[in-house]
């Protein structure tokens, strides 16, 4: 079968999982890579701060992401706690336009991420109960490479609003990212109804009796897996500080936004054939092959000179998300069978988010240290997450056997 049959023939709950992601997308990447220079170049906020945002927001809503995986799994039915986790983040979202205050960013990055904590897993389940195992790789490429557009045409978005109110500004102003707030709305509304409507859930034969948040049972593989993402994930900081390394070397903000967009172009285009390649190669490869272009180009980050220098290696960090996002959940599914793939999602999902904290802390306060410490500099925390990304591949390498 061709690859463009393959695609034809993916069923409805992908097309709709992917669609709903690249509305969701539009509306949080046209915010998401603002949120760090109006947090630096408005509020005033220092990395370690700005680090400290990005990590509560992300380990405090991990803990939802084990349950409702667990409880999808119960329920033997994933849509609707998946629509209500694009439902509260599109709630949250319009709370960013009357912030004033670092502590207003940290609530509304708080409920966005609880939103996401109820949403993943049950809806990574969806995908995976909709789809054999020999298309697995491809429909979650799909539905990452949908994501990514969704990116792309979202920062297109904020970087045509930036443009047009400071096409030669050094720094972001309230008013371009208050308005950016208010378009983001529009598609972030959008996806719920799309969801809504559209998905369906597939019946399940045996739901699990109760939702069980144990690792007990599970593939010995999937979980020396997850303790070696958790090692990955610490060197792994929020890409914030890629940002602010941008505007650090030189980049003004339009040129910060057409930076990302590079990047998600990249990703967007190689999800999809990545994803099927690890149908064919195995996830494995694919997986460490992601890692080392990670921690290659995180050296380049550390040593880079000139704005430019971070820009092409942000367009080269798409290789390592597109190698590695999708396809890393696509190895999961192999790994657990159908009845606890809700938990395993939730479980994986979970050592990411719980390890985010201090793996930005880390990155903020080797930056610009903590109180009257001024810290390693910026060239810090991208060493380190290089280093980290190394120590991971080898162990993944040596103990997660194909």
């Amino acid at each position: 079968m061709s690859a463009s049959e393959k695609i034809k023939k993916l069923p409805r709950n992908v097309w709709v999982v992917t669609a709903t992601s690249l509305l969701t997308d539009i509306s949080s990447e046209m915010i998401v890579y603002l949120v760090p220079l109006f947090l630096s170049n408005v509020l005033g906020v220092r990395t370690a701060i700005i680090g400290l945002i990005d990590g509560v927001a992300e380990t405090t809503a991990s803990l939802l992401k084990i349950y409702s995986g667990a409880l999808s799994d119960k329920l033997g039915k994933r849509k609707w706690l998946t629509v209500l986790g694009y439902s509260l983040s599109t709630i949250a979202k319009p709370f960013l336009y009357i912030a004033n205050a670092w502590g207003w960013i940290l609530g509304v990055r708080f409920a966005d991420r609880v939103g996401k904590g109820i949403r993943t897993a049950p809806r990574d389940a969806l995908v995976a109960d909709s789809i054999d195992s020999t298309q697995r790789g491809l429909a979650f490429g799909i539905h990452r490479a949908g994501d990514t557009l969704g990116a792309f045409l979202g920062l297109g978005l904020a970087a045509a609003i930036v443009g047009i109110l400071q096409p030669q500004a050094d720094t972001l102003t309230r008013s371009t990212f208050q308005l950016v707030i208010l378009v983001s709305i529009i598609p972030a509304v959008l996806a719920v109804i799309v969801l809504a409507l559209g998905a369906r859930d597939v019946a399940k034969a045996n739901p699990s009796a109760r939702p069980t948040l144990s690792l007990a049972g599970f593939d010995s593989r999937f979980k020396t897996f997850l303790v070696i993402v958790v090692l990955f994930t610490l060197g792994n900081s929020s890409d914030s500080f890629i940002v602010l390394r941008g505007q650090e070397r030189g980049l003004n903000v339009l040129q910060v936004m057409l930076m990302v967009m590079t990047f998600n172009f990249i990703y967007a285009i190689l999800a999809g054939p990545l994803g099927a390649l690890s149908d064919r190669i195995g996830r494995r490869r694919l997986i460490l092959f992601g890692w080392l272009a990670y921690g290659l180009v995180y050296l380049g980050f550390a040593f880079s000179q000139t704005g430019w220098q971070v820009w092409a290696l942000f367009g080269l960090y798409g290789i390592y998300y597109a190698a590695t996002e999708g396809v890393a959940k696509a190895l999961i599914a192999d790994l657990v069978p159908e009845s606890q793939r809700g938990t395993a999602y939730g479980l994986f999902a979970a050592a990411v988010g719980l390890t985010a904290l201090p793996a930005s802390l880390i990155a903020g306060v080797l930056w610009q240290g903590l109180g009257s410490w001024p810290g390693f500099g910026a060239p810090a925390p991208f060493v380190f997450g290089a280093a980290m990304s190394l120590l991971a591949g080898i162990l993944f390498w040596r103990l997660v056997k194909a």
